[in-house]
């Protein structure tokens, strides 16, 4: 201890020495680790509470943004736009149909003053409808203006859907032009310009062989595909409105419902209108 000091003096430092205490004896530092703990506790009970506020407030957006989806939906499907076309005003009504309609019993329709059904025959490069061929017979019979129509599927070549579609009604005594039906609804993405070349090929191939053509597309359809490009051929436009308020388009034929109750159907169908009398729609059956 003493050469401990001595050295200590010889460097001028002094030792240093415990700080006393008066009255109150050394005791243990408390241990404070208890209270972060408490605050750690706490705040993850918040942040718990937090994310179960959150987690129960998207839970209701998603089920009110759900209900309101659904309620938009069913309003849709209960709100049928009905359309009333007077016979004085469009004599010439007809109906279009596929084997989604299930059996028709087209006297029934007949007598229904329906004059013509366009009837699916087919669709792309290989599929046929199967009650075509059943139908056409039915519908010819019972006394109806008789035509077939073709889904067009956008990506599908032209040339080998025009050649389904002739196959499918070989042999069938058709009164109307073949249609195309052009839409994108239920149809594939193309590109345009794609979508018009092989509408171009297919309308050529069939008009090759004879055939008269009409295309069949609603308001969009027209302006994207057949605009500046097919207004030679005869226009079936779909659109729900009043034949008479359809302005700006040279339509022949007018699909202006698809909640139509015609009898012998079951269920709704799609009506339609000639645009003309009675003198004119026998002078466009003449047509080639």
């Amino acid at each position: 201890m003493e050469e401990n000091i001595t050295n200590n003096d010889d460097t001028g430092k002094q030792p240093i020495m415990p700080l006393k205490t008066e009255g109150k004896p050394n005791t243990p530092k408390r241990n404070n680790t208890s209270k972060p703990r408490k605050k750690k506790k706490t705040s993850r009970k918040a942040a718990a509470k937090r994310r179960n506020m959150l987690i129960a407030a998207a839970c209701a957006i998603i089920g009110v943004a759900i209900l309101a989806l659904g309620l938009i939906y069913v309003s849709r499907r209960l709100h049928k736009p009905q359309i009333v076309v007077l016979k004085k005003e469009y004599p010439i009504s007809g109906i279009d149909i596929s084997s989604h309609n299930g059996y028709i019993n087209f006297s029934q329709v007949a007598a229904d003053s329906i004059t013509f059904v366009y009837i699916k025959a087919s669709e792309g490069t290989d599929f046929r409808d199967r009650r075509f061929q059943a139908n056409c017979d039915s519908a010819g019979h019972a006394g109806l203006k008789v035509g077939a129509y073709h889904f067009f599927r956008k990506n599908g070549n032209g040339a080998a859907q025009a050649r389904n579609f002739l196959d499918a009604v070989a042999g069938k005594m058709l009164d109307l032009p073949l249609v195309i039906d052009v839409e994108d609804w239920g149809n594939v993405e193309a590109e345009r310009t794609a979508v018009v070349h092989n509408l171009r090929e297919m309308i050529a191939t069939l008009e090759s062989h004879g055939s008269r053509v009409m295309i069949y597309t609603n308001k969009d359809g027209y302006r994207s595909y057949i605009r500046d490009h097919f207004e030679h051929l005869d226009l079936w436009l779909c659109t729900f409105s009043h034949p008479r308020k359809v302005k700006g388009y040279n339509w022949t034929i007018l699909q202006y419902s698809h909640w139509g109750n015609v009898a012998g159907t079951t269920g709704d169908v799609d009506l339609n209108v000639f645009n003309g009398d009675s003198l004119q729609w026998e002078e466009w059956l003449r047509k080639r």
